[in-house]
């Protein structure tokens, strides 16, 4: 139904989350973020928005990442149907897979990063997804959109896509919290999206908001 990466860049030190699927709104389902904490995807047959909170709540307080997937995981009595990555603010991941998700259903974490997906035409999307990101030399959404592109092209959602979802944090910047919906081309669209944030009167407003480094930052 759908496949994510959650990725760290420790010289940026930005953190990027990207998911597209086959049915509507994969961004609000998702992915979320805390750009001091880390990110998660929480995806599946029957995924949890509570899963979602829960796990960064966890890193937020300091548990390792594998530790906290699993004390959200565990007593959920639901799991076998959902599915949970995540990854730290210095790369660390983990991951939980359901035995009760649609196959193909798996998770692969890899140097600074993680890969999910379920419902999946191949296993081999997962490393196509991660490949993509590795062998882009742009800037990081250009490097998540090289990755859904990517996985989409060695099979992807088996049924299609319908929505495509892009989360960029920083410490320097505001959010980068792309969706893209509803579309019959949805990568297409959130490249489009993705471009026109990055340029113009928006990507110039975007540098006076307040960021973590700078609470106060405002208009000249």
């Amino acid at each position: 139904m759908t496949y994510s990466i959650l990725v760290f860049d420790p010289k940026t030190k930005q953190l990027g989350a990207a998911a597209a699927t086959g049915s509507l709104c994969v961004g609000g389902w998702v992915l979320r973020g805390r750009v001091n904490v880390g990110l998660c995807a929480s995806q599946g047959a029957a995924p949890s928005t509570f899963w979602r909170d829960d796990v960064l709540d966890l890193m937020q307080q300091g548990v390792a990442v594998k530790t906290a997937i699993q004390s959200v995981t565990d007593p959920d009595q639901g799991r076998e149907s959902r599915q949970l990555a995540a990854i730290d603010s210095l790369g660390n991941s983990a991951s939980f897979t359901g035995s009760k998700n649609t196959e193909i259903a798996h998770a692969e974490s890899f140097k600074n990063g993680i890969i999910s997906g379920n419902l999946l035409a191949e296993k081999s999307v997962l490393s196509a997804a991660k490949n993509g990101y590795l062998d882009c030399e742009g800037s990081m959404g250009e490097r998540l959109l090289a990755s859904l592109n990517a996985a989409q092209n060695a099979g992807g959602d088996k049924r299609g896509l319908l929505s495509a979802a892009m989360l960029i944090l920083s410490l320097n910047e505001a959010p980068t919290d792309l969706r893209i919906d509803y579309s019959e081309k949805p990568l297409e669209d959130l490249a489009a999206l993705y471009h026109r944030a990055m340029s113009g009167e928006y990507r110039d407003w975007h540098l006076t908001v307040p960021t973590l480094n700078d609470k106060e930052r405002g208009l000249d």
